[in-house]
């Protein structure tokens, strides 16, 4: 055992460069992988770092107006309480829209558990009793923002006008139409002034010390007031559930870049470990020759690349951990926030573990061959170390092609398998670097041409008292306008009435609306419709088929013509031309009116302009894109990005050092032949060359057939449909190419110079 360590702190010793390079690889890995999951979890789950920041509760329970609902902050597991609120049920209503609101009565601040996270606007002013906020849920589904006004009505109650002073979060479950209804906070004395007569209740939040005790302290509660003075109960595990669902694009990337850079980290290790036995085969044989047995050869190389490699594991976490909620900006940001999630040491621990297993699998199977070293130098000279020239490469030489790039070529293929490893080796970052860079021009594909992947109108305009041909005249008169299309929504139930989906008719027989069609053709006739991709899995249908819904009691019998790339409502939506819809419900009139713009046009500046027209008569809104939930996934993806380049890196280097290796053998014959130092500098630094341009041409060719597959895969699953994917353009893809083998080309010329300077009497020991 002293014997082993010995060697090992000497070979450390003698090799610092290397051990400082992996060392330094891996903990960057690690820590890149680490405030990438980091970033990840904070864009992807917008729900959790709502409840995070706002110090959410993870029970809500909804009493009678005279229990003591108090008394829930003194059960065992409850932490702190957010309330108890007044509330009372009322309806609000904009411009014709309506929606079910639960009333809470706050007051000037905030409260510190549960705090509403004001997005716009801001909290209710102290003292003003016409002030409302609204939760950003319905806010969106009522078309109204901060500065509107709304028309509230709790049961049996006279209406009130509200001033919408903000806006906010929170971490309860959304307001859904006919299920959940929306919250809405006033102070203490417009909520009596709403409700002087009118029954109310309480709602109060309970934090909980262990969330996984959620069951139990409903069953305290409930014990403590008895279920008769229960009226509502929600938990945080219902709220997260149905916050889920739009962003497993961003959760799927996390997985293949994390397993990815895991196999290739531990790929390049491997390579890095094999060619550092190679070139210590006379050290081995020595070994062997004074006692050691291959075993414990074997444990030498794995004990000490091993310990390099945990080593840099260890300190990349540690350094995450306890530093990274210092890094300036969203990574900060980021860090410290996941630091705060409920089981988030979980996901470092398994990174960790799941790296060591890879990495000490990877590394044990180098190791392995150092054992079968023979104890007995062999002298390579007696054994061909290449094969011999072939007749493509005597030919090529024959008419006076630069000799560098024929050798070159000839060295770095004429070990078939070697060659394959190393191209394979070092086209696994490529392939996912080009995956990222997919993955990207995608989300700018959402943000600079929204018209293809199903956001053809860039504006929704409402008016309110104006009639329709009064509203079409305005919103013409602008050039930039290309078309105007009048639209409605209704919800239908889907056959077995188990679910809703959105039934929505825009544009006209006359003037059909211009679909973005993935599949089969637009409708242009009766009864026709075009399907989102979730609908169709809803219901089991394709297109072509006949479906039949019901729609205010009335059944309404639909021809799918075609599958459009729907981003709303998770692809739940069927859209037909508002005529159809007229035919079985005649009184039924546009509730909006879908903008398409012309091609270049500023969808902003063009709201300026109608809205300033219209004397503040009109709501006009830009359409939602989903980009907006995606644009934190891009500094995800550069940090991505980054750890596979230091990836490829340490792989060039494990290239380099093979061909410099090999080359050794053959400085002898080259200078005999007649090639200068700068001649056989050359050859060395073509034959990294070329592995790098044979593994980019893999690496990116892959990528783009799984990019594209991958993608359409999560469009597909998350309903929005498949056809959403775009390739990088292919001048990113040469100038990745480009980098990939002039990086190589310059990393290998320091090497290469320092092998040719090396003395002939180096050059022939390396000939044993």
């Amino acid at each position: 055992m002293r014997a082993m360590v010995r060697w090992v702190r000497a070979d450390l010793r003698g090799h610092r460069g290397e051990a400082f390079f992996l060392l330094l690889a891996t903990a960057g890995i690690i820590v890149s992988l680490l405030l990438a999951g980091a970033l990840l979890s904070y864009a992807a789950n917008p729900w959790q770092r709502i409840f995070t920041q706002s110090s959410g509760a993870h029970v809500w329970i909804q009493t009678k107006a005279g229990a003591d609902a108090r008394a829930l902050g003194r059960l065992d597991g409850v932490q702190a309480v957010s309330g108890p609120f007044l509330t009372a049920p009322a309806t609000a209503g904009v411009a014709g829209s309506t929606a079910a609101v639960q009333v809470r009565a706050v007051g000037a601040e905030p409260p510190g558990v549960a705090r509403p996270l004001v997005t716009a606007g801001h909290w209710l002013s102290p003292g003003a009793v016409d002030e409302a906020v609204l939760e950003s849920s319905l806010a969106r589904a009522l078309w109204v923002e901060p500065g509107d006004e709304v028309s509230v009505r709790v049961k049996d109650e006279a209406a009130h006008s509200l001033h919408i002073a903000g806006v906010a979060d929170i971490a309860e479950p959304q307001y859904e139409p006919g299920e959940v209804p929306g919250v809405m906070w006033v102070s203490s004395t417009t909520f009596h002034l709403m409700a002087p007569n009118a029954p109310h209740e309480q709602v109060i939040g309970l934090r909980l010390t262990d969330p996984q005790d959620t069951d139990y302290v409903i069953q305290r509660a409930v014990t403590e007031l008895g279920s008769d003075q229960i009226s509502g109960i929600s938990t945080w595990q219902d709220a997260r559930a149905k916050a889920q669902g739009g962003d497993r694009l961003l959760g799927l990337l996390l997985g293949v870049f994390g397993v990815g850079a895991l196999l290739a980290a531990a790929l390049a290790g491997a390579g890095a470990v094999g060619t550092r036995i190679l070139s210590s085969l006379r050290d081995i044989s020595v070994l062997k020759a004074v006692g050691f047995t291959p075993a414990q050869v074997i444990r030498m190389f794995l004990v000490e690349y091993l310990a390099l490699a945990v080593l840099g594991i260890v300190a990349g976490a540690l350094l995450t951990e306890f530093l990274g909620d210092r890094l300036p900006g969203r990574a900060g940001e980021a860090v410290q926030l996941w630091q705060a999630l409920p089981g988030h040491v979980w996901v470092p621990t398994g990174v960790v573990a799941g790296a060591i297993v890879l990495i000490t699998a990877t590394i044990a199977s180098a190791a392995w061959r150092a054992g079968r070293v023979p104890p007995v130098p062999v002298a390579r000279a007696a054994v061909p170390s290449s094969r011999r020239m072939s007749g493509t490469v005597r030919r090529a030489l024959g008419l006076h092609l630069p000799p560098a790039l024929v050798l070159g070529w000839r060295g770095a293929f004429q070990f078939p398998l070697r060659a394959c490893a190393a191209v394979g080796r070092l086209a696994v970052p490529l392939l996912l670097i080009t995956i990222a860079l997919g993955t990207w021009t995608t989300l700018d594909r959402f943000e600079n041409d929204p018209q293809e992947v199903g956001i053809v109108a860039a504006l929704t305009a409402r008016g309110d008292g104006i009639d329709d041909t009064s509203l079409r005249r305005l919103l013409t008169a602008d050039p930039a306008v290309a078309g105007v299309y009048p639209g409605a929504n209704v919800a239908a139930l889907v056959p077995g009435q188990t679910g809703t989906i959105t039934l929505r008719g825009l544009g006209t027989t006359g003037a059909p609306y211009p679909f973005a069609v993935a599949e089969g053709r637009a409708p242009d006739g009766p009864d026709e419709a075009i399907a989102g991709q979730g609908l169709l899995d809803l219901l089991g249908a394709k297109v072509g088929d006949w479906v039949r819904m019901t729609v205010g009691g009335s059944p309404q019998v639909l021809h799918i013509v075609g599958r459009g790339i729907e981003p709303e409502d998770s692809g739940r939506v069927i859209s037909t031309s508002l005529n159809t819809l007229q035919e079985d419900a005649p009184a039924l009139r546009p509730d909006f009116y879908a903008l398409v713009l012309e091609p270049g046009a500023d969808p902003s500046a063009v709201r300026d302009r109608i809205g300033e027209d219209a004397g503040g008569r009109l709501d006009i809104r830009e359409s939602a894109n989903p980009v907006g939930e995606l644009t934190s996934v891009q500094p995800v993806i550069a940090g991505l990005v980054a750890v596979l380049a230091l990836i490829g890196l340490a792989e060039l280097s494990t290239t380099i050092a093979a061909g410099v290796r090999d080359r050794r053998r053959d400085l002898l014959a080259l200078k005999a032949i007649g090639l200068t130092p700068r001649q056989i500098v050359a050859i060395i630094v073509a034959g990294t060359g070329f592995i790098a341009l044979a593994a980019a041409v893999v690496g990116t060719c892959l990528g783009v057939l799984a990019s594209q597959w991958l993608i359409n895969l999560q469009g597909a699953s998350s309903g929005i449909g498949s056809g959403i994917a775009q390739p990088p353009p292919v001048i990113t893809l040469v100038v990745l190419a480009a980098a990939a083998v002039i990086g190589a080309v310059a990393v290998s010329v320091l090497p290469a110079v320092r092998a040719v300077r090396h003395r002939l009497a180096d050059t022939l020991s390396d000939t044993m």
